[in-house]
């Protein structure tokens, strides 16, 4: 596979090619690292694609990467939140740079690892376009998920420097890409979630709530929805999981 360093706009991003390609249009995923990692983290999954005949752009998050501010991990933590809405923001600027660069054919898939994986879910319900997701433990209760983390930072000893206001506001506002609570916003698109039942970081039970509902809306088309769990896994990917997802992403491109 080619790999080259490349900024759009103000994003730092990996832009992967199959070996040997001539130029043109090509399938394409954006896949997203996870909290304090960084885009060359995920080059493993870009080969599996580039093997296929797939694109694949992986983009440097907000504080993440070569946009590192020098924060250290509870300073970036506690914007968590900032960086997954800045994310789903950024997507749409990736989307439209495929397009006016004449790189991609048809639309793109979107996935990522933990923080990514969250970030995804949240991106099915801001952009249509997206074609088929990777849910790599990530979870889509937003609302409920940032409730968890202001309670393990206050029991912690952290001033969280939120008024009450300011707090329901912030939950006001991630409701909005909360996908649990907007489970339409799916729209029968195909989506694969990968999952440890160990998960210490990103808990299993909530994905696994939402892929038994999904399983209700998804009844016409279940081909479409797959979820791939592993009873000993913790908040790590197993090879076999990432080989699954690569596979099935790179068939739902070529549909």
């Amino acid at each position: 596979m080619k790999v080259a360093n490349e900024l759009w706009g103000n994003i730092p991003i990996l832009h992967i090619t199959p070996e040997g390609h001539a130029g043109g249009p090509l399938p394409t995923v954006i896949f997203l690292h996870g909290h304090t990692s960084a885009k060359e983290h995920n080059l493993h999954y870009a080969w599996q694609w580039a093997k296929k005949g797939v694109r694949v752009i992986l983009p440097d998050a907000l504080l993440h990467g070569e946009r590192d501010q020098s924060l250290d991990e509870v300073q970036i933590s506690l914007r968590f939140w900032e960086i997954v809405l800045t994310s789903i923001e950024e997507l749409g600027f990736l989307h439209e740079e495929l397009h006016k660069r004449q790189l991609i054919s048809g639309e793109p898939a979107v996935g990522g690892t933990s923080m990514g994986g969250i970030t995804t879910l949240g991106a099915l319900t801001a952009h249509p376009w997206i074609k088929a997701a990777a849910v790599m433990m990530g979870s889509g209760n937003y609302v409920e998920l940032a409730k968890a983390q202001m309670r393990q930072y206050e029991s912690r000893g952290f001033d969280l420097p939120l008024t009450d206001e300011e707090r329901e506001g912030m939950l006001q506002a991630l409701s909005r890409f909360d996908i649990s609570l907007n489970r339409q916003s799916f729209g029968g698109r195909p989506v694969f979630f990968w999952h440890g039942v160990k998960d210490p970081t990103v808990p299993f039970e909530p994905t696994n709530r939402l892929f038994h509902a999904l399983q209700q809306d998804y009844a016409a088309y279940p081909e479409r929805l797959a979820f791939m769990k592993e009873t000993e896994a913790a908040h790590a990917v197993s090879r076999k999981g990432m080989l699954s997802a690569t596979a099935w992403i790179a068939d739902r491109l070529k549909e």
